[in-house]
């Protein structure tokens, strides 16, 4: 083994980096490397122009670094200068010199070449008519359509994984899809470290022992991933789930910008799948849904999951629009798997036993704890407690279910009250739900156009047209609270 790792890399850039040979192939720099190795797998993070004579304070490690040679004494060439510049520089894991000819230098000086060669550091000669600012812009014009790549890739990979893991059989499709997107081989381990399942171009005895060994290193530690090189092939190893003791390992023959991301998204996959067949809740969740499209009523699959009360989860993210992955995410994190995407809001139905916390990222609207057949009325209300939430701003608003006054009225008498009330508005869907969110906010325009997703302008002419069609004054305390119980019942 040539080193296993159990903790992340250095920070680097938050783009790939960019392979020399890439650098030099562009014609319009006519860069030509003139010393030290001529490796493919040479890469550069950055460029950084520098004219000291001991640049190594100023280096983070993977630079390309540029010079006119304007720090270079005049007797330079006879002395140890050269020697200890380069190998500062290496010191500093500055990752490629270039030194650009004029107006300091006619030629690259002798000794520099002959310093780059005994240190193994490529040094590429930039001539007069190249910029250093034209070579930085090159390079960064080459991270930007390298990131671009990347994430195409990643975003591909994500969704034959996603596919994948909706097949029949869904942890040795993930695993395939995988094991073709890095070129290697993937493997899934049980808690006793067996291989349960795997995929892909065998390594060798050497490096299945290997993979096997660094998985071992994940279950026995606190770490969540470790990483090894063994013969050359990149070895990775991911833990699944907390405490669940399932390992996923990655072996490839090369390491290729987004294949962490792309191995993390399929360790999530691979997660949520162990977790139901290790519960069993799988079939379970199965059978109920097969017994409901048949026709069943929900109190009477309900049994088959296990709990007697729930509660409806929305959920909408901070940032994006919601996609499988994070959603699946997010039911585990709340400790369930029952998850339904709909448009830009998760669904998700939770066992009542479990505290719903508020989850980076994400605003929750958290129904009361229901029964099966109060499950509906609990989606009503984890709807309006997300839009509660975005409106006031805080991640995680809850349905109040505190007894009230009118619960004291029969609720056959309440709602035929509620009908006859709301009459004048309920043929237009959008002013009875505009009102009751206007309500709930307690007039607060801008918070009910934010809740509704439309302009304050709108809420406005809907408030208006609500009051007109009522024939009441919405300013009169009383009668917001006779609307406000009538919108509770309809």
């Amino acid at each position: 083994m040539e080193g296993t790792s159990t903790v992340p890399d250095p920070a680097v850039p938050p783009t790939p980096p960019v392979p020399l040979t890439a650098l030099l192939a562009r014609e319009d720099l006519a860069l030509r490397q003139i010393a030290g190795p001529c490796d493919p797998d040479i890469v550069i993070h950055w460029a950084h122009t520098s004219e000291m004579a001991d640049p190594y304070p100023y280096l983070l490690g993977g630079e390309l670094l540029l010079t006119a040679g304007v720090h270079i004494p005049e007797a330079a060439g006879s002395g140890t200068y050269f020697d200890d510049y380069v190998s500062r520089i290496v010191a500093a894991g500055g990752a490629v010199l270039g030194f650009g000819v004029a107006p300091v230098h006619d030629t690259v000086p002798r000794a520099l070449v002959a310093a780059c060669e005994a240190y193994e550091l490529p040094l590429v000669e930039v001539p007069p008519r190249t910029t250093f600012s034209g070579v930085a812009r090159a390079v960064w014009q080459l991270m930007a359509q390298a990131r671009h790549t990347e994430l195409r890739r990643v975003t591909e990979a994500q969704q034959s994984l996603a596919a994948a893991a909706s097949r029949p059989d869904p942890v040795p499709s993930v695993l395939r899809q995988l094991a073709r997107r890095t070129a290697g081989r993937a493997v899934l381990y049980g808690p006793e470290g067996a291989e349960i399942a795997a995929a892909g171009t065998d390594p060798g005895v050497a490096v299945r022992e290997a993979l096997a060994g660094l998985a071992g290193i994940v279950t026995s530690r606190s770490s969540t991933t470790a990483t090894d090189t063994v013969a050359g092939i990149h070895l990775a190893a991911y833990a699944l789930g907390a405490g669940q003791g399932f390992v996923l390992g990655v072996a490839a023959p090369r390491r290729e910008p987004g294949d962490h991301t792309v191995a993390s998204v399929a360790a999530v996959l691979l997660s949520l799948l162990t977790g139901e067949h290790q519960s069993g809740t799988g079939a379970a969740r199965s059978s109920a849904l097969v017994r409901l499209l048949l026709g069943s009523a929900p109190e009477e699959v309900a049994p088959l999951l296990g709990e007697e009360r729930w509660v409806v989860v929305h959920a909408r993210p901070d940032a994006q629009v919601p996609d499988a992955v994070g959603a699946f995410a997010l039911g585990a994190a709340l400790g369930s798997s029952l998850v339904d995407v709909d448009r830009d809001v998760v669904r998700i139905l939770v066992p009542a036993g479990r505290e719903t916390a508020a989850q980076p990222g994400w605003t929750l609207g958290v129904s009361a704890a229901v029964g099966p057949r109060e499950w509906t009325d609990a989606d009503s209300q984890a709807g309006r407690a997300l839009a509660r939430a975005r409106a006031t701003r805080v991640p995680l608003a809850r349905h109040g279910a505190r007894p009230a006054l009118a619960d004291l009225v029969p609720g056959d008498e309440a709602e035929a009250y509620a009908r006859t009330l709301l009459a004048p508005i309920t043929a237009v869907p959008a002013l009875p739900e505009t009102l009751r969110a206007w309500l709930s906010l307690h007039g607060g325009w801008d918070r009910t156009a934010v809740a509704l997703a439309v302009h304050r302008n709108t809420v406005r002419q809907r408030i208006a047209r609500c009051a007109a069609l009522l024939g009441v004054d919405l300013d009169d305390p009383d009668v917001r609270m006779e609307l406000w119980f009538a919108l509770r019942r309809l």
